[in-house]
């Protein structure tokens, strides 16, 4: 008789950036359970997404991730996912594992109900108040209709929307309320391995958590970035026009900013609280150690930094994501700089449950990495967002280039550099780093078909004039 398959458990967190955990040598928050989970597997330093076609770079994140696919090989912005790409929930529910959903899905029901044999309280949208969130159960039959109307900014606007939902756990917030459905699966045993997503909607503004995290974090004792700055230097397309730049008001100032950052540390904490609950149930239930765990984050944030607040950019604030992946076979106490992408998950847990990758995904498995093995990641990076805004990555440079102005061309060291705050573009000796990486992303833009005829791409190529330069 074979050896049973790991369980699975997937932790999505909603804007939670890169270094904000505290085994990653961040000298204020609290992460005690994160760093927990890194002393017992591997953190991939070097995770990144590829941007985004739409200002609600979530959507487009969480449908790579799901399907494995690139940037420009998903159909829209990623609102709904073709039958024809396969999805991991769904991949591993062909191949014996009972799949759990929960939470926040932002790709569809249809995608939903392929990936799914259970679940409990799915929040079909993007953000919604922490307090009160309209949540479903999950129905067998893939069926999810019951539309409701909601007035969400009922202080500016008496305009309702039409949402899918069935219920609202009033008053409880919903980093507990998700938990507490991953717990009430945990704690059952089942004949099948299982495969469990857990997409929570923390640290997603608005920052609001229960009072005893929110004192952990005085704002005036808030060490801000080195990045922090009062505006952007230039006007890039994106401005107070976005809701995610008009949280905070120009000039950022450094006490709203301190305030800022201590509450989505509070949220980051709070988080990390109920990430123990989880692991202290698989432990419990003498899962633990035949269970893979990932922690992982759809986007960054900016919160300040580079005078921005939002993730609608490509700096490491905003592409870069939180990585750990612990559990039976994989290196403990671990860190590895291999570059890749959030969308290389995907075919990593099919090799790491002996599962076949479909042909439909296009990512790139690092489960070599996992294991202590040689450098298994990407040599280069290549980023998008929207029409606006184009980069490359080798690790250690980053170059940015932007449909306009056409003169704020950005290169980063980030080896001396990590907050990208010096730009080198203009410095004679780096010039054939420029010339390199720019022949790169050119090269790129064919290999991503960035070059199809849609208006994410058409809008940036014609205008920011590389080919020219």
């Amino acid at each position: 008789m074979s050896a049973r398959k790991p369980d699975v458990v997937f932790i999505l967190a909603d804007d939670q950036r890169f270094d904000t955990i505290a085994a990653l040598h961040h000298p204020q928050i609290k992460t005690p359970n994160l760093d927990r989970l890194a002393r017992r597997g591997t953190v991939m330093t070097n995770a990144y997404i590829p941007g985004g076609t739409s200002g609600a770079v979530c959507m487009p994140s969480r449908a790579m991730l799901h399907t494995g696919r690139t940037l420009f090989h998903l159909q829209g912005e990623g609102q709904e996912i073709p039958i024809e790409h396969r999805m991991m929930g769904e991949c591993f529910r062909e191949n014996g594992y009972h799949t759990v959903g929960i939470g926040k899905w932002h790709n569809g029901t249809g995608a939903y109900a392929r990936s799914f044999s259970d679940g409990d309280n799915i929040f079909f949208g993007g953000m919604w108040d922490h307090w009160n969130v309209p949540v479903c159960g999950y129905h067998p039959d893939g069926r999810y209709e019951n539309k409701v109307k909601a007035t969400h900014d009922f202080f500016y606007a008496n305009h309702p929307m039409e949402l899918i939902a069935e219920k609202i756990s009033v008053g409880k917030h919903s980093t507990e309320l998700l938990t507490d459905s991953a717990v009430e699966f945990l704690s059952c045993p089942q004949a099948e391995p299982l495969f469990m997503y857990v997409s929570l909607l923390a640290p997603h503004d608005p920052r609001t958590m229960p009072e005893a995290f929110q004192r952990m974090y005085n704002p005036d004792d808030i060490i801000l970035p080195k990045s922090f700055a009062a505006a952007h230097p230039f006007y890039f397309g994106v401005g107070d026009e976005s809701r995610d730049e008009a949280l905070a008001a120009y000039p950022r100032t450094e006490a709203e900013i301190r305030r800022h950052i201590a509450d989505y540390y509070a949220m980051i904490s709070h988080l990390d609280f109920h990430v123990g609950r989880v692991m202290d149930t698989l432990d419990k239930a003498g899962r633990l150690e035949n269970t893979i765990i990932v922690f992982a984050g759809d986007n960054g944030l900016a919160v300040g930094r580079h005078g921005l607040m939002g993730k609608q950019n490509l700096y490491d604030h905003s592409v870069h994501v939180p990585l750990i992946m612990a559990g039976p076979g994989i290196a403990r106490s671990s860190q590895r700089g291999d570059l890749c992408y959030l969308l290389d998950v995907f075919p990593t847990l099919c090799d790491l449950c002996a599962i076949p990758i479909p042909a439909s995904v296009e990512g790139k498995s690092f489960a070599p990495a996992l294991h202590g093995g040689a450098p298994q990641g990407r040599d280069l990076l290549y980023g998008a967002y929207t029409g606006l805004i184009r980069s490359v990555c080798d690790g250690r440079y980053k170059l940015i280039e932007y449909q306009y102005p056409r003169e704020a061309t950005q290169l980063f060291d980030l080896r001396y550099d990590p907050q990208e705050t010096v730009n080198l573009y203009a410095k004679a000796e780096h010039g054939e780093v420029v010339r390199r990486l720019r022949e790169a992303m050119l090269a790129l833009r064919g290999a991503w078909e960035d070059d199809a005829d849609n208006p994410h791409t058409r809008a940036f190529w014609e205008h920011a004039g590389l080919d020219r330069r």
